[in-house]
């Protein structure tokens, strides 16, 4: 394995790879994001599921060396729309945001995989996973359609007559998780960061 060395992309940054990723792949903008579509036919890429790999090895899924291919537990893929689609957004953030980095350490299978990422100094690994859910985040909820559905939730759930704030706020995240496919906690992040609420 190469020495690992990475740079820090501001979240700023990856914003704008993701808006640019997303204008190019799925330029309709409609809702949810067709990331499956778009790995396999735009970007040509296989998605790989693979029975019990969450299970033997605790990773959802994995990017190969190549870039050609997205390994990811198969459970997800059958169970966990949500968590399966963040998996493959989170690592086609890794082809577009670390290509470099894969190119230059070559492995073939998951063992040699997790010495990839063993290789990494811990805070590069670290910023290497967070720019990937950022770009996950903001390429499945992207921030134009999050603010008019969010509008658009926040009025249906006022209609309810919902004293409890935190209680509202958990019925509209709800809504949104649907409309974009994604978990909960994922709507929370990207509400707070584009300061919804």
């Amino acid at each position: 394995m190469a020495y690992v060395k990475t740079i820090y992309y501001p979240y700023e940054k990856i914003a704008a790879i993701a808006a640019n990723f997303l204008s190019k792949y799925h330029p309709a903008d409609n809702y949810p994001t067709p990331i499956e579509e778009i790995i396999e036919f735009q970007l040509r890429m296989d998605i790989i599921p693979i029975p019990g790999l969450h299970k033997a090895f605790d990773v959802d899924g994995f990017l190969s060396s190549d870039l050609s291919s997205i390994s990811v537990d198969l459970d997800l893929s059958e169970s966990r729309p949500g968590r399966y689609r963040f998996t493959l957004a989170h690592e086609v953030g890794h082809s577009v945001l670390h290509h470099e980095l894969y190119k230059q350490n070559k492995f073939s299978n998951i063992d040699n995989w997790r010495k990839f990422v063993a290789s990494f100094p811990k805070d590069q690994y670290s910023w290497v996973e967070w720019h990937a859910n950022v770009f996950a985040g903001l390429v499945l909820v992207p921030p134009a359609q999050l603010a008019k559905r969010y509008k658009y939730h926040a009025k249906q759930v006022k209609r309810l007559n919902i004293d409890n704030p935190e209680v509202a706020l958990e019925a509209v995240s709800r809504f949104l998780a649907e409309d974009f496919v994604v978990s909960a906690e994922v709507i929370k992040r990207r509400l707070e960061k584009d300061r919804l609420v």
